[in-house]
């Protein structure tokens, strides 16, 4: 459970650390319609290129990153067996009742490229920008659906608190499976019948330790006096630097870079 990343912040000064965070949120969400964007090979080539610059420049390690992926492993492999066997096309290798074709296997490894970029991306985003730093973002962006009546600093609120319960959830998971092994139950069993049976021990505790954190984090929020968005001002309001219209107009070639290759079919 600790390989899950997404959700925590790495520490450390670097150039996507000190980068606005609409920068990151608007970049991240431009990236991911990228992905779906491009469908050949130099679009992916050039979505590869421009996330490990990235990672470069966030000095975040890659082994740190790349962790994230254990935890979304069973996911990745049904996806591709999905894809590798229900593709119709030009069949490749037969056996039984299943066919690879020539273009299941060419989607399989785009839908695999494509989900591991997305992980990768989206946890990017969480390790070089704290919550407050998200929530803040996250509402001045949505701004404009106030004259809707929309509850834009409760739902900002409400999404980086979700992100930052997740690596705290995974801890308590840690623990609670830790305290079930030293209690002699089995979680390594080969048959799938037990390993479901096996989760009972860890579910029940941890959805009381999930309410438990939401009720002491709302009495806290209630004994401060919190209320909405309405008349709060901030310690560090969001200012656009100079980096940030660099780093929007990087963004803005990279997006059109992708929309050219799907155009032009390369």
């Amino acid at each position: 459970m600790k390989e899950i990343t997404l959700g925590q912040y790495y520490q450390t000064d670097s150039v996507l650390h000190r980068l606005d965070p609409r920068v990151k949120l608007i970049g991240t969400f431009c990236y991911i319609i990228s992905l779906f964007i491009v469908n050949s090979w130099p679009g992916y080539v050039a979505a590869g290129i421009f996330l490990a610059v990235m990672i470069l420049l966030s000095h975040v390690p890659f082994s740190y990153i790349v962790r994230g992926m254990k935890a979304i492993a069973f996911i990745l492999t049904v996806t591709v067996l999905f894809n590798l066997f229900m593709t119709p096309g030009e069949p490749l290798v037969s056996f039984w009742k299943l066919t690879v074709t020539r273009e299941g296997l060419s989607f399989a490894v785009k839908m695999a490229v494509r989900l591991v970029f997305l992980i990768i991306g989206s946890s990017l985003m969480t390790l070089t920008t704290t919550p407050t730093q998200l929530t803040n973002a996250m509402e001045d962006l949505m701004k404009p659906l106030k004259k809707l009546h929309v509850p834009v600093h409760e739902i900002a609120m409400m999404m980086s608190i979700a992100l930052r319960f997740i690596p705290i959830l995974m801890e308590e998971t840690d623990k609670i499976q830790k305290a079930q092994m030293a209690r002699g139950a089995d979680f390594e069993s080969k048959s799938i019948i037990q390993r479901v049976k096996s989760m009972v021990p860890i579910l029940v505790p941890l959805f009381i330790s999930a309410f438990r954190r939401a009720n002491d984090l709302a009495m806290a929020m209630e004994a401060r006096c919190y209320h909405g968005g309405e008349g709060r001002t901030r310690m560090k309001p969001l200012i656009y630097q100079r980096r940030d219209r660099i780093a929007y107009g990087v963004l803005a070639a990279f997006f059109c870079l992708c929309l050219s290759l799907r155009l032009l079919k390369f």
